[in-house]
């Protein structure tokens, strides 16, 4: 039996407990996924060298899966654009079943190998493809990383099971052993956890490597709202030891472009 479907020894009796019992018992296990990401960071470095070299060049990230594991992967990817000011389609999410299960679930998409082989057509030789499964069964991220190796894509599985059939098809291997849940096979919990945790290191240490920040500070961001303006502002001011007045007028002049302003500013 996967370890994902096993039953929690620790959790046998979460019906009876008390709602702080059930609290302190689901952060316990919560724990796990953290631990479990450490212990793949092997693989995790690899794949966040792999995307940044081909961010270098030009290629795309694609994270495609089916139910939790899908909309993981486009989580991560519709949050690229604001935060490091890259093209919508830098990263981008697939799941299994299209844009309605984002809100609805279709249980049975993840059962479509072909499927997951079309929903990639966009893919091309230099590109990235991460397939998300849990289980590490599903036919539709099979159907994916396939197809992606096929096109000349690097094709990486990331899992919570060893030995699973997308590990057997992917060029990288990423699994964080997070165990069984606190309710049996609820892999929404701290596998889910886990898997973003991992797409997050991937896409902020490769979008880093890139020279999408300067330090830690988000030196691609685009006055799309009053709380990112001020930001911009105060990331200019940080970067320059400026007055607000001064950092708005540096931003206006170089059409808030922080690179651009930080750059005419130390010039």
């Amino acid at each position: 039996m996967l370890k994902t479907e096993m039953r929690n020894p620790h959790t046998t009796h979460i019906d009876r407990m008390t709602t702080a019992e059930m609290l302190a018992a689901i952060n316990r296990e919560n724990y796990t996924a953290v631990k479990a990401v450490e212990e793949a960071s092997g693989a995790i470095e690899k794949v966040i060298d792999i995307t940044a070299a081909a961010f270098a060049n030009g290629k795309r990230l694609y994270i495609i899966g089916a139910g939790t594991s899908g909309r993981l992967g486009i989580l991560d990817a519709a949050e690229c654009p604001p935060t490091y000011g890259v093209p919508h389609d830098t990263v981008v999410g697939i799941i299994a079943g299209g844009h309605s299960s984002v809100f609805r679930a279709a249980e049975n998409a993840e059962d479509n190998e072909e499927a997951g082989a079309k929903d990639i057509d966009a893919v091309m030789a230099g590109d990235v493809v991460i397939g998300v499964s849990v289980a590490g069964g599903a036919a539709y991220v099979v159907g994916a990383l396939k197809e992606a190796r096929r096109r000349g894509a690097t094709a990486v599985a990331l899992t919570s099971n060893y030995d699973s059939p997308i590990e057997k098809v992917a060029d990288v291997c990423i699994v964080t052993d997070t165990g069984a849940e606190v309710v049996t096979g609820s892999t929404r919990m701290k596998a889910g956890t886990a898997h973003k945790l991992v797409l997050n290191a991937i896409t902020t240490c490769a979008m880093v490597k890139t020279g999408k920040v300067y330090e830690n500070l988000m030196i691609n961001l685009k006055p799309s709202n009053k709380k990112l303006t001020k930001r911009m502002l105060s990331i200019v001011c940080d970067i320059c030891g400026c007055e607000e007045e001064e950092a708005e007028a540096l931003l206006t002049a170089h059409e808030w472009n922080i690179r651009a302003a930080v750059e005419a500013y130390k010039a």
